[in-house]
């Protein structure tokens, strides 16, 4: 494999955190952004180990020389950017969600399977460790047939950039933060049949409502049998950053709580906008190197499959969006495989949408 150029779009939170793994990797990074921040983090970055970080003036000018490019804007930019990645003949890590549709997700794939590249939708809890080894255990057969799995994320409604109080842009608190349980939850149970969802709290909001409390509830049914409980939370500012899980099935019962555990807490990622901060695991490998190394690696050949494929950045999404829909309407959404692939529908209704 060729050294690693790295193309980072966005100098965020997210990329902030990124940005420290690829280095860790050994990769050459040039960051492209609108606003011009990526001359601020190029800076910041300028002597690291010797090899430095490179703002580029254009997206052109990114995609002309890179290995890979990894997207880590704003959710409505997502499809833009990685279909123009994939059109360069480059791999592409994107942020979650993949997008704010299923369609859209599925055309992002298609192209990169038709372009002969990789797509790696970026679920890095998958990599937190405790995550990742109640996986283990289920697939060992500890818990035995699972029955009952409860998730919680929640802490602090974002407040340092506009767009997640609009859910047109950033899908609300189900999209954009539940959709890492979401995934976690098929991870471990397996495909969705139907969802049931609920929403509290003003998720498009301006002003001083931008401090309101926003809270989600969605039960996913699996087609195993099992039934996933999933609670999602903005809160308010002094709101601590947790994550539990409650896995039971018919042999046993695993339990998790970040709060309960030092070896996971917020940390800021070099300068940071007030109150924005991203989960990391301390004690350990950071997540995010863990994940972008399992990336890289299955650039070269015979380098292994990633533990997270295309397909389930687009079934987080679908998920998702039934979720919203069902909070929406207040029916449920039920998923059906047909012979067009994954179709979704209300069970009141029985009208097909795509």
């Amino acid at each position: 494999m060729r050294p690693l150029h790295i193309g980072l779009l966005g100098a965020g939170g997210i990329a902030r955190a990124h940005l420290p793994g690829w280095l860790e990797l050994g990769a050459r990074v040039s960051v492209y952004t609108v606003d011009g921040s990526a001359e601020k983090l190029a800076a910041e970055y300028a002597e690291y180990a010797g090899r430095g970080v490179t703002a580029v003036s254009s997206l052109d000018e990114l995609l002309a020389d890179c290995t890979a490019v990894d997207i880590c804007t704003p959710t409505p930019t997502h499809k833009e950017l990685a279909l123009a990645a994939v059109a360069a003949g480059l791999h592409v890590i994107c942020e979650k969600p993949l997008a704010l549709n299923a369609p859209d997700a599925e055309e992002i794939a298609a192209a990169a399977e038709a372009a002969g590249v990789r797509l790696h939708p970026a679920h890095v809890v998958r990599y937190f460790p405790a995550y990742a080894a109640m996986r283990q255990a289920v697939e060992r057969g500890e818990l035995g047939d699972l029955a009952v799995l409860r998730f919680t994320r929640g802490g602090a409604r974002p407040q340092w950039a506009p767009w997640f109080a609009d859910p047109a842009k950033s899908g609300g608190v189900i999209m954009d933060l539940m959709v890492h349980d979401i995934d976690i939850a098929r991870w471990i149970a397996g495909d969705v049949i139907r969802v049931h969802a609920q929403t509290r709290g003003v998720e498009h909001a301006t002003g001083d409502a931008r401090a309101e409390v926003v809270s989600a509830t969605a039960v996913l049914t699996h087609a195993s049998g099992a039934v996933s409980h999933i609670t999602g939370l903005w809160g308010l500012p002094d709101q601590q950053f947790r994550t539990t899980f409650r896995i039971a099935g018919g042999d046993g019962l695993l339990r998790h709580d970040s709060t309960a555990v030092p070896g996971y807490r917020i940390t800021a990622q070099g300068v940071r906008a007030a109150d924005e901060g991203i989960p990391s695991s301390p004690m350990t490998e950071s997540p995010y190197l863990a994940e972008l190394r399992e990336f890289a690696a299955s650039w070269a050949e015979g380098g292994g499959e990633p533990r997270v494929s295309a397909r389930d950045g687009i079934e987080a999404v679908r998920i998702a969006a039934a979720a919203v829909e069902s909070s929406r309407t207040g029916r449920a959404v039920e998923i059906r495989t047909g012979a067009t692939g994954v179709e979704t529908g209300t069970t009141d209704a029985k009208e097909v949408t795509r």
